[in-house]
């Protein structure tokens, strides 16, 4: 050992030593070098496999819609055409009577909106006089409906005797099946409603029109007309978040009690 400057004393082998702080931040470095180089395609997978559960996610989801639609549209094609062929004795003999009970035609038919705000005829047996479109105007102050929008009365005088019996179990609706084949109506859905009825909609209202309209619906089968125009919304908007082909049949089924018993219907 030499003797030098106490500043420039020197021990031997101190050349290839580092201060601590020097070694720890070079193998801090070191290790997030590594750190990275391990990481990084970890991370890619990591990213790919999320991106791959949600485009599954999505395409299930399209599947699943796809094929509601695929069933709903063969339940509507298949119901309706049953219906007609089982109902056509019944159409014969209210076809006779409505003849029988007053001068007009036969089929009513109304511009009612559908599926997105496309407009299309609605059929239905005629069950009041021929005049009631202009009379009704004369009646709006005892509409009875709790909301305004829609128009209803239990004993409304435009209704001939006919269409008293035909409304109150849903015979009147029957010319509709018609209407679903031609796929402007699905046997399950919301009502169709009048242009007028339409413009007095809400933002929120207007979600009805999302769907094809149908010939019975959740509030149908729940008290029909005596169920207030807002709980109606309410129910439809319900149904369409959750529609199925199951929960369609399910309503069906539901809906020929409901049509015997004639709750609610005027």
């Amino acid at each position: 050992m030499s003797l030098k400057g106490p500043e420039t004393v020197e021990l031997e082998g101190s050349r290839s030593r580092h201060l601590p702080g020097e070694a720890d931040a070079e193998h801090a470095a070191d290790l997030q070098a590594e750190i990275r180089r391990v990481s990084a395609p970890l991370k890619a997978q990591t990213r790919f496999t999320s991106d791959l559960r949600t485009r599954l996610k999505i395409r299930c989801h399209v599947l699943r819609v796809t094929a509601d639609r695929f069933f709903k549209r063969g339940l509507d094609v298949a119901g309706s055409l049953a219906a007609i062929i089982l109902l056509l004795p019944l159409f014969t003999a209210v076809a006779i009577w409505i003849k029988l009970d007053s001068p007009g035609p036969l089929i009513y038919r109304q511009v009612r909106i559908g599926q997105f705000g496309r407009p299309f005829y609605f059929y239905k047996f005629r069950s009041m006089y021929t005049d009631s479109e202009a009379r009704r105007a004369a009646l709006e102050r005892e509409n009875e409906s709790a909301d305004g929008v829609i128009f209803k009365m239990k004993n409304d005088p435009r209704i001939t005797r006919c269409g008293r019996f035909i409304r109150k179990y849903s015979i009147d609706e029957a010319p509709q099946f018609f209407n679903v084949l031609l796929g402007d109506m699905s046997l399950v859905g919301p009502r169709p409603p009048l242009p007028a009825e339409v413009a007095q909609y809400s933002l929120d209202t207007r979600k009805r029109l999302d769907i094809l309209p149908g010939i019975t619906c959740i509030w149908q089968i729940s008290g029909r007309s005596d169920i207030p125009f807002r709980e109606q919304v309410v129910m439809d908007q319900e149904y369409i978040r959750r529609q199925s082909f199951w929960k369609d049949v399910l309503i069906l089924f539901r809906t020929i009690p409901a049509v015997l018993a004639g709750k609610g219907a005027y």
